[in-house]
């Protein structure tokens, strides 16, 4: 006791870093496999991957991946409907860096889908790999 007493910032630091690593493991698990741009183009050209853009208007309309599907990450549960045909195809999901994408992983995993996939870094990665954007 007398340790955790002299030495309560370390311990403070110890606790925060551990529940930050384990917060990790436990939103990457929930949200599903993570894919690079590079991947995601394999999944695209060999197995028809639908794309799920979940951000929001004013995002997309700066532009998005050619075909995607622009459903809202607050209106993901609610559209459910709309792709509930594509349960048996990959899913390729992506917002501007990787963390909205991740929870909508999730909510499509709940929903019984069954290859779900989160595109790693979101539409920045994706444009970093050079790779074309729409407007339209």
């Amino acid at each position: 006791m007398e340790f955790i007493q002299a030495n309560i910032m370390w311990v403070a630091l110890a606790v925060i870093s551990g529940s930050l690593l384990l917060w990790q493991l436990v939103s990457g698990s929930l949200g599903g496999a993570s894919v690079s741009p590079m991947q995601a183009t394999l999944l695209l050209n060999r197995e028809d991957a639908i794309v799920i853009d979940v951000r929001e208007p004013a995002e997309w309309s700066a532009g998005h991946i050619a075909n995607a599907r622009h459903i809202v990450l607050s209106q993901l549960e609610k559209r459910l409907a709309e792709i509930e045909k594509f349960k048996s195809r990959s899913v390729i999901v992506y917002c501007a860096s990787g963390n909205r994408s991740a929870t909508a992983c999730g909510v499509l995993r709940k929903a019984g889908f069954e290859k779900v996939f989160n595109l790693a870094g979101g539409i920045s990665a994706w444009n970093e790999a050079s790779l074309p954007v729409t407007t339209k």
